[in-house]
């Protein structure tokens, strides 16, 4: 993958700028030309890679320790804020918590993607920067100094980063998780058109902090088991906390299960239906692929008079893929540009 943020962000290890740390964390960690370079010159450097999103820590490399959450104090902190503007000041003040004193830490941001607003940012927070253009990338760094962080400014971001209420507290969510503080327009669509004889044991892909997983368990009374995926961790820690809740209400509670999974890769048994809202990007550019390979995947998972129940934008071109992969497809709405289509018995 073309990562030019990656790139960049090892460079002052590489050229001297900065000395090598015994011990780091990497903090929105991805593999790529960079992070290679890096243990290729500098393999003695423990790594502990934070990553919450599957197909990233999936392609971290061996000898790389990876966790859903970095603990502990480190002689550097690496990371790749995100875009998201609250995601990426809670990701700054978590690095001031994993650093030891006189730690270096060290960010690196496109400038496509707001390096300039995170640089200021994290110079709010942390003190004077050193900063370094490459790549079309702003790479920043300081060595930590407890005494100069604006503790204040620290807590007031984690807090805003935080779990909170949304959707008049039906829900939890947190910045960072996709459409995090409302009900997207294309899943709501999709549970009004839900068909209430939907039974026996279904999943959803690709969940979110759980809303279309929850309107299968509140329209949908003959359901007596969901498997609820997602590859990001953070969504799913949500999505099993606003699940649990609410089948808790139900007099015979459905079996619920959660998998931190990439769903590109298959999933792990038979469904009698599975519901979707699939994700049709990873950057900012459409990659209809993706949707694509939920669709492939939800027909070799569905048992042989299985339905898939799909929402997409209505550009995404799909249709071939369903034709291809289901032997009936039926448009149940075409509106507000989306569109949602049913489709059943997947071909063999």
């Amino acid at each position: 993958m073309d990562d030019p943020a990656l790139q960049a962000l090892f460079l002052p290890f590489l050229d001297g700028t900065l000395s090598v740390p015994a011990r780091l964390a990497f903090l929105r960690a991805r593999n790529g030309q960079g992070l290679q370079q890096f243990r290729t010159l500098f393999g003695r450097s423990a790594i502990v890679a934070e990553q919450s999103f599957r197909p990233y820590a999936d392609a971290l490399p061996p000898g790389i320790e990876a966790t859903s959450l970095a603990e502990g104090q480190f002689d550097a902190v690496l990371m790749l804020p995100p875009r998201q503007r609250s995601e990426a000041r809670g990701l700054l003040a978590h690095a001031l918590e994993l650093a030891a004193p006189g730690a270096v830490l060290v960010a690196s941001v496109a400038n496509t993607q707001g390096a300039r607003a995170i640089e200021g940012d994290f110079e709010r927070l942390a003190g004077p920067l050193v900063s370094a253009s490459k790549h079309k990338c702003r790479t920043f760094w300081r060595h930590h100094q407890p005494a100069e962080v604006d503790t204040a400014l620290m807590q007031q971001w984690q807090e805003d980063a935080a779990p909170r209420p949304v959707a008049d507290g039906r829900f939890l969510s947190r910045p960072g998780v996709f459409a995090w503080d409302h009900i997207d327009a294309a899943s709501a669509l999709l549970a009004a058109q839900l068909p209430a004889d939907l039974a026996g044991h279904g999943a959803d892909l690709g969940a979110g902090y759980g809303y279309l997983a929850s309107e299968v368990l509140a329209r949908c009374a003959r359901v007596e088991a969901l498997d609820v995926f997602e590859a990001e961790a953070r969504a799913l820690d949500l999505a099993r906390i606003n699940l649990d809740a609410m089948a808790a209400k139900r007099e015979r509670p459905p079996a619920l299960q959660y998998f931190w999974h990439d769903v590109t890769r298959g999933l792990p048994r038979r469904y009698d239906f599975i519901v979707t809202n699939p994700p049709f990007h990873q950057s900012r550019a459409d990659e209809p692929e993706l949707g694509r390979q939920f669709i492939r995947v939800a027909a070799q998972a569905l048992v042989s008079q299985g339905r898939l129940l799909l929402v997409a934008n209505r550009h995404l071109p799909y249709e071939q893929t369903l034709r291809g992969s289901f032997m009936q497809i039926q448009v149940l709405a075409d509106t507000q540009g989306f569109k949602v289509i049913a489709a059943k018995e997947p071909r063999p």
